[in-house]
């Protein structure tokens, strides 16, 4: 879904391979410019103004935003007296965030020891996403974690059949079904609620989101659980597929033309940090 992760090229389940002569590193980190105006909000305060923003795409995680020290507030950061080291970059330095009667603890880092070949995080801080109020591209929200200009989502209208099978019986059979294609991802088939048999969508509790989609709610179909998913109001961006609602391969049987779709690696969302969670109570707030 990305650069560095899901199936991207820089991620450690890459389905596709760069043409070389020799093999490349294990872990390839990049890093570029975000050119975009990019701030964060801290109890209440802005307390990161940059349009210097540069971000690092590492290996099985999402993109990190790193901002120049001289954008971000200086009575802002506290020397909380921990490093740790990264395994690529050296050691990390952590700071606590302060504003106003407001403190926590370990809520942004630096690399203060890097390699010279990473000289373009040098000087740069580091926020985790979790422990601040809010970033922000301008005065837009964003949501999950950093933008991966490397994200792209396209939809698709086919007349290709897909039909959904229990125990051999058929409860969902669509000839105009919508197709999501999402950077390092599998294809998403979506069906209208119309085309589909609803009394075997029993609704279960706990939502999820996606930055780029918005709020997902989820189906039980018999023994499957969470077997279906749906997103009721999909962001305006995607919302050619709100309300609609697709099948998960492993769990039911789904067929397209006839022909059964089976479930690919590399496709699970798995947080990498405490300050990369994602979960359905930011989007709510957004």
């Amino acid at each position: 879904m990305g650069l560095s992760w899901q199936q991207g090229p820089l991620s450690t389940g890459a389905i596709g391979h760069f043409l070389t002569p020799e093999p490349l590193p294990e872990r390839l980190l990049f890093a570029e410019r975000l050119r975009r105006r990019m701030r964060v909000k801290f109890n209440g305060t802005w307390i990161a103004d940059s349009e210097d923003v540069v971000l690092l795409h590492e290996p099985g995680r999402y993109p990190v935003a790193y901002f120049p020290r001289e954008d971000v507030e200086e009575t802002a950061l506290v020397d909380g007296g921990k490093v740790t080291r990264h395994k690529d970059l050296g050691d990390t330095a952590w700071y606590s965030v302060s504003a106003g009667d407001r403190t926590t603890e370990r809520a942004a880092w630096e690399f203060t020891a890097l390699p010279k070949h990473a000289g373009d995080l040098d000087g740069r801080i580091a926020f985790a996403w979790r422990a601040m109020d809010a970033f922000y591209e301008e005065d837009e929200r964003i949501l999950g974690h950093a933008a991966d200009a490397y994200h792209r989502i396209d939809i698709r209208t086919t007349s290709r059949t897909l039909e959904v099978r229990v125990g051999g019986k058929v409860i969902a059979r669509s000839e105009h079904p919508v197709v999501l294609y999402g950077s390092g991802f599998a294809p998403r088939w979506y069906i209208p609620r119309a085309d589909i048999d609803g009394t075997w969508l029993r609704p279960v509790e706990g939502q999820t989101f996606c930055p780029y989609k918005g709020l997902c709610d989820y189906y039980d179909i018999g023994d499957a659980h969470r077997a279906a998913w749906t997103y009721r109001d999909a962001y305006r961006e995607v919302d050619r597929i709100g309300d609609l609602v697709s099948f998960e391969a492993d769990k039911v049987e789904v067929r397209l033309d006839g022909e059964r779709l089976r479930p690919e690696p590399g496709q699970g969302v798995v947080p990498h940090g405490a300050d990369r969670g994602l979960d359905a109570d930011e989007v709510k707030a957004r």
